[in-house]
């Protein structure tokens, strides 16, 4: 039975605004084991980035409030001080963000910016960092690594920047690798071999990853665990297999129903009517409610809970059942 990784329980991260608090994740929990892919989907506005951001301890302090625990290998983050958790950050757990332009510093070459993280977690002098910065480059497959250690990110593209972000995030071995919408601005052709570097090294390194996209398509390929999210919360967790093939929740079904399939003749794709309430103006009952074809009176008024269904599936509906054989 593969360890567990990553244990988030109940977590609770609000910021403060003109309205007052508002709740941006609310109750979420989940596991990650070792070596396995968790993919969380939603639209914007879910909760899925200040998720991520909440684990790895990325969120301005003056303006949110976290509750709840997120535990590494047993231990919660939450209890952590900011100089305790700089030394879990980058070491113990490592991101991947959607725009590497804004990650990476443009007056600073790629290789010296790799090798910072190497010096500063793992105590390598400036010479072992420096071979060890065109090692990971070569294995992300960067060509010519000896040289494109001496270039700044301008002068690479796209998909190469976002290589010398993986390389960057996994430097120093992590267990748990957050990639953030990490293929979001790349072609087809770049995007599918950033996935597969990916996928290949979580499978090397025996490392847990949490990826994040809104795209179905990147999920059915890399996830094993799917985690749907909507206004913060979790509406559905299940196995890759079991989502795709038996969605319990009517937004996962609108979802998966508005992807396109080219073996089948469609006058319009399907959408799911309306847009994701602000956080300020969650409805009193189900958030989902007032997009839901098959909402009943209960759910103006009651919150359903997460409740699993079946072994590894849960879903956060009064009515899955229905859902599920309508969808």
């Amino acid at each position: 039975m593969p360890e567990v990784l990553l244990e988030v329980k109940e977590l609770r991260t609000s910021f403060r605004t003109r309205e007052g608090l508002v709740p941006a994740v609310n109750r979420v929990s989940f596991q990650v084991k070792r070596g396995e892919t968790l993919c969380i989907v939603g639209e914007s506005g879910s909760g899925k980035s200040v998720t991520s951001l909440s684990i790895i301890g990325l969120l301005d302090s003056s303006g949110r409030e976290i509750a709840g625990e997120i535990r590494l290998k047993g231990r919660n983050l939450l209890d952590l001080s900011k100089h305790e958790m700089r030394k879990i950050r980058g070491n113990e757990i490592s991101m991947i963000f959607q725009e590497p332009m804004t990650s990476l510093n443009p007056v600073f070459t790629v290789g010296s910016q790799i090798a910072e993280a190497l010096r500063t977690h793992a105590g390598l002098s400036r010479k072992e960092a420096r071979l060890q910065s065109v090692e990971l480059l070569r294995i992300v497959g960067i060509p010519s690594p000896e040289k494109a250690v001496h270039y700044f990110p301008h002068q690479l593209s796209g998909g190469m920047r976002q290589r010398v972000m993986i390389a960057s995030a996994l430097s120093c071995n992590p267990s748990l690798l957050i990639a953030d919408e990490p293929t979001t601005a790349l072609d087809v052709t770049v995007q599918a071999q950033i996935l597969e570097t990916i996928k290949e090294l979580s499978g090397s390194r025996n490392m847990g990853v949490i990826l994040i996209t809104h795209d179905l398509g990147i999920v059915a390929e890399m996830a094993d665990r799917v985690m749907v999210m909507y206004a913060g919360e979790i509406v559905e967790e299940a196995p890759v297999s079991r989502l795709f093939d038996e969605p319990l929740h009517p937004y996962t079904s609108g979802l998966l129903r508005s992807l396109p399939r080219i073996y089948e003749e469609q006058e319009e794709l399907y959408s799911i009517k309306g847009s994701v309430p602000g956080l300020h103006e969650l409805p009193r009952g189900c958030a989902f409610q007032r997009r839901c074809p098959y909402a009943a009176k209960r759910c103006e008024t009651e919150k359903p809970e997460l409740e699993r269904v079946h072994p590894g599936h849960a879903v956060r509906c009064f009515y899955p059942l229905i859902q599920g054989g309508e969808s």
